[in-house]
């Protein structure tokens, strides 16, 4: 499914409503989405910084970010994202001479956004080696490295022993997840016998579950304990299925590893519970600076409603480790759909709870919240079953977590290594993603061109290094979803030059 196919008016003006009030949170001081941007904002507000001086850094910091992750991301997994909705509208917002002009400038940005993809991918849908569809190949190695990056965290923060105690541990329950579904699906396959032998029913020995319980329901529809028994082989088949899932062990494995790592910090900090300080210069900056987000409280719960509709209908991914997911759910459908949306919410919680140190000790030092929050409005937004329920509760959420911000900031001093543990997930995920989208792009070379392999790997794999070579200017994180489609448009160009 393209999700840009067939635009609403009412898709086209939760984006444009949603880049507008961005632009204006900017504008207002009350909120962005580069936390790099964040510090900077009080030097203006309180008057030691001019606008221009404000816009110039702020498009220094971003353009950066823009251009790599933002326009390869909605390029490569067919949505928006923040980066590319949200650093324009941070610049626009702190350039804009006026409130009104800020949000106007926003909304033009949300339309030029939208519309932009969506021509985007109509002109690469037209060519003949297919660039879009083999971008789905980015997926796979991205969902496979998620269940890794708490065992790497662990690494870094607690040493060899622990982690391999861990990764022995998830292996474990990796291995158990098949024999625990299997005990469902046997239940399943005898209901189905049960029901076969009041019925009468033979089923052939290559018939699937579906088309046995297909041959039950039309050979005894009048039946009501035959048709109770294939009710209870659907669940029990369901429910095997999903616990053996591919999509349940990422999702187990990744929480798992966050319950050990999580755990690990907070029994350090028990222990040295008498070494930890707290300082009250800090308390009482933090004080001043949360009354100052109070006051932004309605334009953010109206942020947090809009991006949540925005997730929920499947027009933008709220992070790197969600997109790769979210391209595959919405290309599938029922069960196997809310299976991803539902792993891609579990891998948004966790980087959302690795972000949760960053994000509430800037906002509290600054009084400058981000555009975004805490980013738990995404997972909001793939679990609940409709926009309107799901705007609802995301401006809800958003409010609590601007009430709760006081009391994020004197837990966290009092628990300092669960801060050092965000910044390891955060490492450990940076270093996973880009390993994954690598490899990702790897897979999408050799599909896009697969009677020419060795050509299509060849310019991928040259590609990647030269941004090595040349230091970066692409940052790694989107070096391999750029290299693969620079890849696509050069084999492109050679197809039209009769070369290959």
């Amino acid at each position: 499914m393209d999700i840009f196919q067939n635009l609403s008016f009412f898709e086209i003006a939760v984006v444009v409503l949603l880049t507008a009030l961005t632009g204006l949170a900017a504008h207002l001081g009350k909120a962005v989405f580069h936390d790099g941007i964040r510090p900077i904002l009080p030097e203006f507000l309180e008057g030691r910084m001019k606008r221009t001086e404000l816009a110039s850094i702020s498009f220094g910091l971003s353009i950066g970010f823009i251009v790599s992750v933002g326009i390869s991301f909605a390029v490569s997994f067919k949505m928006l994202n923040p980066w590319l909705l949200f650093l324009p509208t941070d610049i626009l917002g702190v350039m804009a001479a006026s409130w009104w002009m800020a949000a106007g400038l926003g909304a033009v940005w949300g339309v030029v956004a939208l519309f932009g993809l969506t021509g985007v991918q109509t002109a690469f849908s037209l060519l003949p080696i297919d660039l879009l569809g083999s971008l789905g190949e980015l997926s796979t190695p991205v969902l496979v490295a998620f269940t890794a990056f708490p065992i790497i965290a662990i690494l870094y923060q607690f040493g060899w022993v622990r982690a391999l105690f861990s990764g022995l541990a998830a292996l474990v329950v990796r291995q158990l997840l098949p024999i625990v579904g299997g005990v469902w699906t046997d239940k399943a396959n005898a209901n189905l016998k049960e029901a076969s032998e009041i019925a009468g029913v033979t089923f052939p020995d290559k018939a699937d579950f579906a088309g046995k319980v297909k041959a039950l329901k039309d050979a005894a529809e009048s039946n009501p304990h035959v048709q109770d028994l294939i009710s209870q082989a659907t669940n029990n088949f369901s429910l095997g299925s999903t616990i053996s899932g591919f999509t349940m062990q990422i999702a187990v494995l990744m929480l798992m590893g966050m319950i050990l790592l999580i755990t690990f910090a907070v029994m350090k900090d028990v222990k040295n519970k008498a070494e930890i300080t707290i300082d009250t210069d800090e308390e009482n900056i933090f004080e001043a600076r949360t009354k100052r987000i109070y006051k932004g409280l309605p334009i953010l719960a109206a942020i947090g409603a809009l991006l949540a509709i925005a997730t929920n209908l499947g027009l933008m991914n709220g992070s790197e480790v969600d997109g790769p997911i979210l391209q595959q759910a919405w290309a599938a459908s029922g069960a196997e759909r809310s299976n991803l949306l539902h792993s891609a919410a579990i891998a948004d919680i966790i980087r959302g709870i690795s972000f949760i140190p960053l994000i509430a000790t800037t906002a509290l030092a600054t009084g400058v919240y981000g555009v975004v929050g805490l980013t738990f409005v995404f997972p909001i937004g793939l679990l609940l079953p409709n926009p309107i329920l799901a705007g609802i509760i995301g401006a809800l959420w958003v409010c609590l977590e601007v009430i709760a911000l006081r009391g994020i900031g004197r837990f966290l001093q009092r628990f300092p290594s669960l801060r050092e543990a965000s910044d390891n997930i955060r490492s450990s995920m940076n270093s996973m993603i880009e390993l994954a989208l690598f490899i990702g792009g790897a897979f999408a070379a050799m599909k896009m061109a697969p009677d020419a392999v060795g050509l299509s790997l060849t310019v991928y794999i040259l590609l990647y290094a030269a941004n090595e070579g040349l230091g970066r200017p692409v940052m790694k994180l989107a070096a391999g979803p750029v290299a693969i489609i620079l890849t696509g448009i050069i084999l492109n160009l050679l197809y039209f030059l009769h070369l290959i």
